[in-house]
């Protein structure tokens, strides 16, 4: 087969159904999943433990200020409180005692992940949590939300243009702009 009809071929195939998708709508670049609300294992609240309990974001997700990664709470986190507190509600209740069974167990919790980047994008939680980054500003209003979704869009052109946004507000604060920065 002559290979520049084969490369048309192939191109004019890859551009219509590119095309196609992109045009039902339900067509997301890599790594954007805004919106994406997977069911949990457990129906864990954000509103009421980071909205009506207060509990910050970093005494569950302890990883955040310390690594590139937030870290999802062990279910020895989750007892700290559920030893004692058992829910006020029968739903609550039967979450907290799935939790204390799968704790008894010594099983995980397998939490389906919210946000996930692309392999080739890297990340760091603690270099935005120590410049006192809010995780609102890219999670969104977590403690309002019973069920996590992801609030942005986590696209390229977000990440830089809120870069560029706080480098415009505070140039000290040096919100790199070059390509390896998140691209290792």
């Amino acid at each position: 087969m002559n290979w520049r009809l084969f490369t048309v071929i192939f191109l004019a195939t890859f551009g219509l159904s590119f095309s196609a998708l992109a045009s039902l709508g339900d067509f997301h670049l890599l790594g954007n999943h805004q919106d994406y609300q997977p069911q949990q294992p457990i129906a864990y609240s954000h509103a009421l433990h980071a909205g009506q309990l207060g509990i910050a974001c970093e005494y569950c997700h302890s990883g955040a200020g310390e690594s590139r990664h937030a870290s999802v709470p062990s279910l020895s986190t989750c007892m700290n409180c559920h030893e004692q507190v058992k829910g006020s509600t029968a739903a609550g209740q039967a979450e907290i005692q799935k939790i204390a069974q799968m704790h008894a167990a010594n099983e995980p919790v397998r939490w389906v992940r919210v946000h996930n980047l692309p392999d080739f994008v890297y990340f760091n939680h603690s270099a935005h949590v120590n410049k006192k980054v809010a995780c609102q500003t890219c999670h969104g209003n977590v403690q309002d939300m019973a069920v996590v979704k992801q609030f942005s869009d986590l696209s390229m052109g977000w990440c830089v243009n809120c870069h560029r946004t706080q480098n415009a507000q505070d140039p000290k604060l040096n919100a790199p702009l070059d390509c390896d920065a998140c691209h290792r």
